[in-house]
């Protein structure tokens, strides 16, 4: 039963590193990931491509209902929606902002909660996003808030997207990710908060491999085992 595969949860705001965190994790310990943001950006994609506003919930919520995605590549760093890769469209800020309001829609957040629970596969899953531990997986046994100062996530971020090639602002970068975090905290629909039995970690002055080191110390000892020998 799919009740019974492990779920390790990463949770945090945006620029926080679980992206790169969780794909560590689960390549590490050979488990299936899940980056709930990028269904969210995917949909926003598909959304702008067709027009839709990001305040029509329900033409929004029946795109999510009939959009597949997976994830492809050595790491699941690819993003394919229909079958076709939309990876590096998906890193725009403006596709972030359009994500950030269509998550906050109570019937696209149901509309793509299955989706996100089928992911729950054997051996075990790392599911990266703002809610997983409060909402799509509230019964995962192993649960972590990632954090990070809002200065250091948008530095991340900026060094992101210039890496990318992309003319961007700090200072702008610094505002959207404020009012990203306002929206996601103050929404009716699965705001971003701790889940009351996540263990929160500061990444602010912590690297990937000193982050992913301290996540894999909580898991039980056979799990930490197996990971280290394969």
């Amino acid at each position: 039963m799919a009740e019974m595969v492990p779920v390790l949860t990463i949770d945090g705001p945006s620029g926080a590193g679980k992206g790169t965190v969780s794909r560590a994790l689960a390549k590490r310990l050979g488990w299936h990931f899940l980056d709930s943001g990028a269904l969210y950006r995917a949909l926003a994609l598909s959304a702008m491509a067709q027009g839709i506003p990001p305040e029509d919930e329900d033409r929004v919520a029946a795109l999510a209902a009939q959009m597949q995605l997976e994830f492809g590549g050595q790491s699941g760093e690819r993003v394919l929606v229909d079958g076709r890769d939309v990876t590096d469209l998906l890193a725009t800020e403006e596709c972030g902002r359009v994500a950030s309001k269509i998550a906050a829609l109570a019937k696209v957040r149901q509309a793509l909660l299955e989706k996100q629970r089928a992911f729950r596969q054997a051996p075990g899953l790392v599911a990266d996003g703002r809610d997983m531990g409060t909402v799509v997986f509230p019964d995962a046994p192993y649960k972590v808030f990632l954090t990070a100062t809002l200065k250091e996530r948008a530095r991340r971020r900026f060094l992101q997207l210039k890496a990318q090639g992309l003319d961007v602002n700090l200072d702008q970068i610094i505002k959207d990710l404020e009012e990203r975090d306002r929206r996601d905290r103050e929404r009716k629909q699965a705001p971003l908060v701790p889940a009351q039995d996540a263990v929160i970690i500061d990444s602010s002055d912590l690297c990937v491999e000193e982050v992913v080191d301290r996540i894999l110390a909580l898991l039980p000892p056979e799990i930490g085992k197996r990971c280290c020998q394969s």
